[in-house]
C-alpha cells in the first residue's frame, strides 16, 4: 500500500533521511522506532510531501506521489495525526472534527462523526466542549477522531502516545488495533517501543536517518539489541 524506494530527505545541506526504504502492507500497523532526531517524523512529513524526498520515491497503491501536495496526497485517502495533536483549542470538539471533513458532504460528516464518537464514548461526552480545555490524553483522542474523518485507508500517526498517562496509552493504543480492524492500514511513529512492537504486524528501527533493522513487531520485542535501546534493558 505505501512504499518508500531509497528516499533522501534534505534540510538545506544536511541529509536527515538516508536511503530509506520502508514497505506498509493493506491491512497491517507497521511502526517505526528510533530515538530523539533519528528521523522518524522528517520520514512521516515526507510520506504527506512537506519536505519533498530529495531522491528515491514514495508510492501510495502503485501510484508514485513523490511529487505531489500535501493536498493532492490527502486526498488519495491517506490522513494524519501529527505529532502534538495540532487541535484547534477554540473550536469545539465537533467543529474540529468537521475541519477533519472538510472535503466530505455533510451527510458524510455525520456519518463520520458518528463512527469517531463510537470510537471514543469521551468526545462524545464532551462534543460542545472547546478543545483547548480537553486533557492531553481527550486531544489525542480528537486529533486521530480528526483524522479518521476524511474515511482513509491509510492512517499515520506521528507520537499519539507522548506525554500521555499509562492509562491513556494502553486506550489509545486499543483504539489502534479497533481501527485496523475496521480495515485501516496504520503506519505509526512511536517513541514507546515496547507499546508499539506489541502492536505492530512489523517494524522498523531508523536510526541517524537510516533503517538499521526490520523484523516482525514480535521478533523485534525479543531482540536484545532493541531491548538495550530502546526497552530499557
Amino acid at each position: 500500500m505505501l512504499k518508500l524506494e531509497q528516499v533522501h530527505t534534505h534540510y538545506g545541506a544536511v541529509e536527515a533521511l538516508a536511503g530509506v526504504s520502508i514497505e506498509v502492507n493493506k491491512g497491517e500497523i507497521v511502526t517505526l522506532i528510533g530515538s530523539n532526531g533519528a528521523g522518524k517524523t522528517t520520514l512521516m512529513m515526507t510520506v504527506c510531501g512537506t519536505p519533498r524526498a530529495s531522491s528515491g520515491r514514495v508510492l501510495f497503491e502503485g501510484n508514485d506521489i513523490t511529487a505531489m501536495s500535501t493536498h493532492q496526497i490527502m486526498r488519495k485517502g491517506m490522513a494524519i495525526s501529527p505529532e502534538g495533536r495540532r487541535v484547534f483549542p477554540s473550536l469545539t470538539v465537533v467543529e474540529n472534527l468537521k475541519m477533519g471533513g472538510f472535503f466530505a458532504s455533510r451527510h458524510e460528516i455525520d456519518d463520520g462523526i458518528e463512527h469517531v464518537f463510537r470510537l471514543f464514548p469521551r468526545l462524545k461526552e464532551r462534543a460542545a466542549q472547546r478543545a483547548g480545555t480537553m486533557s492531553g490524553g481527550e486531544q489525542q483522542m480528537l486529533a486521530i477522531g480528526r483524522a479518521l474523518m476524511s474515511k482513509p485507508r491509510l492512517l499515520l500517526l506521528d507520537e499519539p502516545t507522548l506525554g500521555l498517562a499509562p492509562l491513556v496509552i494502553a486506550q489509545i493504543f486499543d483504539i489502534i488495533r479497533t481501527i485496523r480492524d475496521e480495515g485501516v492500514t496504520v503506519f505509526l511513529v512511536e517513541q514507546n517501543a515496547n507499546k508499539a512492537l506489541g502492536v505492530a504486524d512489523r517494524g522498523y528501527v531508523l536510526e541517524t536517518g537510516r533503517v538499521v533493522l526490520a523484523d516482525t513487531g514480535a521478533n523485534l520485542l525479543a531482540n536484545d539489541r532493541i531491548k538495550q535501546a530502546y526497552l530499557g534493558g
